[in-house]
């Protein structure tokens, strides 16, 4: 009999088939049934796959059954997952990285174009019927070149970011603390190792940094009064990295010029008051959303689970 497998969500049609021809099926949306209902349904799989925002901590781990064998993230991030309680139990855990990197910094620097140039305020005045024609002084963004990019979380993704910046004629620097990047280095950018240092130097912050105790609502009232007035917030990471009643107070005293933002704390819900932000550039955590990323992150977890699974 082929090993069964329980996802929290919809793989690639054309992954899917392959992941069928190998395994068992079942798919139950674990947000939705919510933990005892999902782990009611479950049944006695050898593979579970998750999703990003899934609370794959230790109580639900402990409340697995001794047949899961291995959990696959069908993310880059492992944040939602509680990796050393999964060990514990002798759990094999796996993601999709790298596959991602570039439709992520696609849209980062998606959000860094549209936030400094004023794409959401433009778009309102079609939308609402408010735009009479060319003025010389409507919805005046700001040119990307000469400005300084800080990159927050110098890894694969806020690199790649970073390339792209520099095509822009961007200056880039990146807050190391006591670790160099080779990637960042090879661009020129520049490594400033003070925190406060880093904030007053940049014209545009990215944060490409995991979920952490040290990094949740770090981008609060301290770090964002530290920002050059009229700086630029863009977050591709981890919503929980911003303290939302900080950013927002933030852009509506003008000291945040723009806020561009892919993820939220609490997805799929998030702060409402976003939206009343004439110059919050808003996009639903799509990322990694492209055709071709998809498929390859697909293809990591059928690989995940086959190597866990099916491996002698």
């Amino acid at each position: 009999m082929k090993p069964s497998v329980v996802s929290t969500t919809p793989l690639p049609s054309a992954v899917l088939k392959r992941v069928r021809a190998d395994f068992g099926w079942l798919e139950l949306p674990l947000q939705d049934l919510g933990i005892d209902g999902f782990l009611a349904r479950m049944g006695h799989p050898a593979g579970l796959v998750v999703r990003p925002g899934d609370p794959i901590d230790a109580a639900f781990i402990d409340r697995l059954p001794e047949s899961v064998k291995v959990i696959a993230s069908y993310s880059v991030g492992l944040d939602h997952v509680d990796v050393r309680a999964a060990r514990a139990r002798g759990i094999v855990i796996g993601n999709t990285p790298d596959v991602l990197t570039d439709a992520t910094a696609d849209v980062a620097m998606m959000l860094i174009i549209g936030s400094l140039r004023g794409v959401p305020r433009a778009a309102r005045m079609l939308r609402e019927g408010e735009w009479t024609g060319w003025q010389p002084s409507q919805v005046f963004g700001r040119d990307l070149a000469g400005k300084t990019l800080g990159i927050f979380g110098a890894g694969r993704i806020g690199t790649a970011t970073a390339k792209r910046a520099r095509a822009f004629k961007m200056r880039l620097a990146y807050w190391s603390g006591h670790r160099r990047s080779p990637g960042m280095d090879a661009l020129e950018a520049e490594a400033i190792e003070d925190w406060d240092a880093f904030l007053g130097r940049v014209d545009v912050v990215s944060l490409h940094a995991p979920s952490t105790p040290q990094t949740r609502g770090l981008f609060g009232p301290s770090t964002l009064g530290k920002l050059r007035a009229g700086s630029v917030l863009v977050n591709t990471a981890r919503g929980d990295l911003v303290d939302d009643d900080a950013v927002i107070a933030a852009v509506e005293a003008g000291h945040l010029a723009a806020v561009g933002l892919d993820v939220y704390a609490g997805e799929p819900h998030f702060d409402r008051r976003y939206l009343t932000l004439e110059n919050a550039f808003l996009l639903p955590h799509m990322g990694s959303a492209s055709e071709e990323t998809r498929l390859h992150m697909g293809e990591e977890v059928h690989a995940c689970l086959k190597r866990a699974l099916l491996t002698e």
